[in-house]
């Protein structure tokens, strides 16, 4: 599988790259990273300060990714 890029390339997927895991810019920042200090509370400014190489595009590109994410149809099945 070769890598997939959206939102204008902010958010990549690239099986060598976090296993897999979207990430930021073939960086190895994770979105769920992003997500998980926003979710804490920490603001966007925070995170910048943290990681020097993101840009405030990213973290919008993060939020913007899991909303899309959400906007799926999702069907619940029971196993076992």
């Amino acid at each position: 599988m070769t890598a997939q890029t959206y939102l204008d390339g902010r958010i990549t997927i690239d099986p060598d790259i976090c296993n897999g895991k979207p990430s930021l810019r073939g960086k190895r920042i994770t979105v769920q990273t992003v997500l998980e200090f926003l979710s804490a509370g920490d603001s966007a400014a925070e995170i910048l300060e943290q990681y020097p190489s993101l840009e405030a595009e990213d973290i919008r590109a993060c939020l913007r990714f899991a909303a899309e994410l959400m906007d799926r149809r999702y069907d619940v099945v029971q196993l076992a």
